[in-house]
């Protein structure tokens, strides 16, 4: 394969090309399909032109990893319900973490094999291993253990942040939101801690210095992420991503891989494009995120019950169907409730009828809702409800006061009034999706209890809002068929 190895620059850089493709085609639901594929191939030529140059690979070893991968991988895409994607999301951020850890590891174990040999000795070890078509060793330049100590550290942070948030996600008992005065100096002093041996190592090329450095960073990792509530966690899981990105472009200057380098400065960038985004969309910076802490705070206050009783209007499945079919029009606003249901393919249902009996229906998709960047519109995706109905948050706020009806379907913080008229409220100056602007205003859920981000929500109480309570799929259903059993 020795023209491969030739021309292994000209591979990657039609790999690069296809990587930004892959992008192209993925900010838009119409060219996602394409944009799935350019990504496929790009890293099918990245992986074979990498396999062709390296020297003297393990075949063996190689190709059980990835035939070990490639069957665990297919098995979890294949079982992992949509309501799971979100934490799967974040697991996968976290391998791309630990392997930039472990290559790291592995490169200065190489230097410190190496610097056991005196200059006469090293001088006949590269011989032989020139001589078995390997490259000489040459040393570690100051550039180089810098790149080491970067790439290491942002992985070992990605890795430990990144299982905490698929702890979060999925609700595990060890992954619980910590809050007090002492967590912001425990995250200093590990930053410091990882900074201080971090230079240690870059000076002496210290081994000892190097492995306390990435305890440090592994820790901090776990204790960045641990204060952030829950309402936050889709911006946590965009950083991830871009953290990710940039942990495998560390790998890329660590392996003197080009492809690696553009692939992960691809995604690192465009994560961090998409987490300053959200922000916005949130009226909140970054900093504020992931160091505020004040989603998690409220959380905390929500959990000990801190709540006070107000009255409510419900309604049943049959009045809500009555409502919606002699509407002009009718938004629909989906939230986690729809995914924990699995009650995309219902709503598309139920949208299809409503047309049917000429109704307007249009879904509204804020920015932030669900548990990961995109959620309500991978689901929307899933259960083919056509792109043109979906529109964005800025879209369709001005469309609300003109609006006969809008359903929410487990939707919380993001259509909390409270954002636009409550300055107590955490969530205060938040954009929002304005549906307590409509005519009427119909919420399904399962109980009064509270959101993701442990805030009580003013919309629920408004004298136009009618509460559906029951299982989003269950519900949806029933509204269906109230509906095929009345008329426009």
């Amino acid at each position: 394969m020795e023209f491969i190895r030739d021309y292994a620059d000209w591979f990657y850089l039609v790999g690069a090309v296809l990587f930004i493709l892959t992008l192209r085609g993925l900010s838009g639901p119409k060219t996602a399909i394409a944009g799935s594929r350019y990504g496929m191939v790009a890293m099918a030529i990245a992986v074979l032109t990498t396999f062709f140059v390296a020297e003297g690979p393990v075949v063996w070893m190689i190709g059980v990893a990835m035939a070990a991968g490639a069957v665990i991988g297919i098995a979890k895409a294949r079982a992992v319900p949509m309501t799971q994607m979100p934490e799967m999301v974040a697991l996968m951020h976290s391998l791309v973490g630990l392997a930039a850890v472990l290559i790291a590891i592995a490169t200065v174990l190489k230097a410190a094999h190496f610097g056991q040999y005196d200059a006469e000795q090293l001088v006949l070890v590269n011989d032989a291993m020139v001589a078995q078509g390997h490259s000489a060793f040459v040393g570690f330049s100051s550039t180089y253990r810098f790149e080491l100590f970067v790439g290491c550290f942002i992985g070992a942070i990605t890795f430990t942040a990144s299982v905490f948030a698929y702890g979060k996600l999925a609700a595990k008992k060890w992954a619980k939101t910590i809050s007090g005065a002492w967590v912001k100096p425990v995250q200093a002093a590990l930053f410091i801690a990882m900074l201080v041996f971090g230079g240690i190592y870059f000076a002496t090329d210290s081994l000892t210095a190097f492995y306390i450095m990435t305890l440090f960073a592994l820790a901090f990792g776990w204790m960045w992420i641990a204060p952030v509530g829950g309402g936050d966690m889709p911006v946590v899981v965009s950083l991830l991503n871009s953290f990710s990105g940039w942990a495998a472009a560390g790998i890329g200057f660590t392996l003197e891989n080009n492809m690696l380098i553009v692939a992960g400065s691809l995604v690192g960038s465009s994560g961090a494009i998409l987490s300053y985004i959200m922000c916005k969309a949130m009226n909140r910076s970054i900093i504020n995120v992931l160091f505020g802490g004040a989603m998690g705070g409220t959380a905390v206050a929500a959990d000990k019950g801190e709540q006070v009783q107000r009255n409510y209007r419900s309604g049943s499945a049959d009045d809500a169907g009555f409502l919606m079919s002699n509407a002009d029009s009718v938004v629909i606003v989906p939230g986690y409730g729809m995914a924990q249901g699995r009650a995309q393919n219902a709503v598309k249902e139920l949208c299809e009828i409503l047309k049917e009996q000429g109704v307007k229906v249009r879904f509204a998709i804020h920015p932030v809702a669900g548990r990961m960047p995109g959620h309500m519109n991978v689901l929307l995706a899933e259960a083919d409800v056509a792109y043109e109905d979906i529109l964005e948050m800025d879209e369709i706020n001005s469309d609300f006061p003109a609006t006969d009806v809008v359903l929410v379907i487990g939707a919380n913080d993001v259509v909390n009034p409270a954002a636009k008229d409550d300055p107590s409220s955490p969530i205060y100056g938040m954009p929002i999706l304005e549906a307590h602007k409509a005519r009427t205003i119909m919420v399904i859920k399962r109980s009064m209890a509270t959101g993701y981000a442990g805030l009580d929500n003013d919309l629920f109480y408004n004298e136009k809002t009618m509460m559906v309570f029951g299982d989003a799929k269950k519900v949806v259903e029933d509204m269906t068929k109230a509906i095929n059993g009345g008329g426009h």
